[in-house]
């Protein structure tokens, strides 16, 4: 392009600072113009440096903050009920042991998933993801788990695909197919087999998983039997992410580091060792205070040893019936500076450049730069500093997808 050429642009946004989160720091452009075509950046920087352009539309967003649209990497947002009634029967004084044996627990929300049909599903699923759009979220990371059966599990992975396309919104699927034991089977290393030789290849085949998660804790699977789930994937060309050193410290995070985990969630427990061999294998760290609030815990992650070691954190969710209801990012950032120390900065990055990274997608999205997709949000707010700041509260101005608004 010369100097006497035009710039052609499907759209340009002005009027609003911007924080880049480029390299995972505010990186702030005062006075920010965005230029985008065919739904990605093509030019940011200080409007008083906008070359001449033309355009097909042109945004004044009117004051505020622009950040990249919010990522939740870490979502159960596919189920069938909700466990409410457990919730009120736990403060009541009914003990986790009464409530499983009344069945409840993980296997009630296995027993409403299976009998749901998909519109069903997708309808409950719809209303949650309105919820998380509604804050900010551009990309959400969808898991199945509370299907556990062929059938059940495919069904989960089919409701995200269509929610995706429904909504305004990238999905990500994962297959988290180890994450609790059916009730048909009573051997864990019978249900391990049965994923590696039947589910994990269909799903596969099908194109129905951009990744493949597993439970590793005492009262899931074992790293043993997660590692072979792992080299499924891996034969299956899927990357993998781990629930790990939630509850206990059972080597599962150094494990799956091994594998080149895209990322490890909850990781409570970790040790230094475990800390290392994240940084070696490039995994992020994935934060859940939802469900370290919701279950009252005490450990939390070692953030000094994870910033000690480099170790990118991403923020989440990990909305889901049973241990972290929750529907809002932003008060998961809230909450990981609050409960775990992160700052504000930290967690706008994690909700964002580390997230799309803990999904593999840093490439095209989690920051503002040119040649990524032009997914971002504009905030009534004074600072980028505030989205961590307010419990809760309407901060959405301007939600713009793949460069429209939406």
């Amino acid at each position: 392009m010369t100097n006497d050429t035009p710039m052609k642009l499907d759209s340009l946004w002005r009027g609003a600072h911007a924080a880049t989160m480029k390299n995972g720091l505010y990186s702030v452009i005062e006075n920010a113009a965005i230029g985008v075509v065919g739904g990605r950046i093509v030019w940011i920087g200080e409007e008083k440096d906008l070359p001449d352009y033309l355009t097909q539309q042109e945004q004044d967003l009117g004051g505020g903050w622009i950040t990249p649209g919010l990522i939740d990497c870490h979502t159960h947002l596919v189920f069938g009920g909700n466990r409410a009634g457990e919730f009120e029967q736990r403060l009541n004084g009914v003990s986790y042991q009464e409530i499983a044996q009344q069945g409840g627990g993980i296997a009630s929300s296995v027993k409403a998933t299976r009998d749901a049909s998909e519109a069903e599903l997708i309808a409950s699923a719809a209303r949650r993801l309105k919820s998380l759009m509604a804050d900010g979220v551009t990309t959400v990371e969808i898991k199945s788990g509370y299907g556990l059966s062929l059938d059940a599990e495919l069904k989960m992975l089919r409701v995200a695909g269509q929610l995706g396309n429904d909504f305004p919104v990238t999905v990500k699927r994962t297959c988290l197919a180890a994450h609790a034991m059916p009730p048909e089977f009573k051997d864990k290393d019978d249900y391990i087999d049965y994923l590696c030789e039947t589910l994990l290849p269909k799903a596969a085949k099908l194109g129905m998983a951009d990744a493949v998660d597993a439970f590793c804790e005492g009262i899931a699977f074992s790293t043993e039997q997660v590692a072979r789930y792992f080299k499924t994937a891996e034969f299956l060309g899927l990357p993998v992410k781990i629930h790990a050193e939630q509850l206990s410290s059972l080597g599962g995070t150094a494990m799956a580091a091994s594998f080149k985990a895209l990322s490890a969630d909850h990781i409570e427990f970790i040790e230094e060792s475990d800390v290392k061999a994240m940084a070696e294998s490039g995994t992020v760290a994935v934060l859940l205070p939802g469900a370290f609030f919701t279950l009252k815990e005490t450990q939390r992650p070692p953030i000094d040893l994870l910033r000690q070691y480099g170790v990118p954190m991403a923020v989440a969710t990990d909305a889901n019936p049973g241990t972290s209801p929750a529907l809002s990012l932003r008060l998961m950032m809230n909450m990981s500076c609050t409960l775990f120390a992160l700052t504000p900065e930290e967690a706008l990055a994690g909700a964002t450049i580390y997230a799309a990274k803990a999904l593999g997608i840093a490439d095209t999205h989690g920051s503002l730069e040119v040649g990524k997709v032009a997914d971002f949000v504009c905030w009534e707010v004074e600072s980028p500093g505030e989205l961590s700041y307010w419990l809760g509260g309407d901060l959405l101005k301007t939600r713009v997808y793949q460069g429209e608004k939406k």
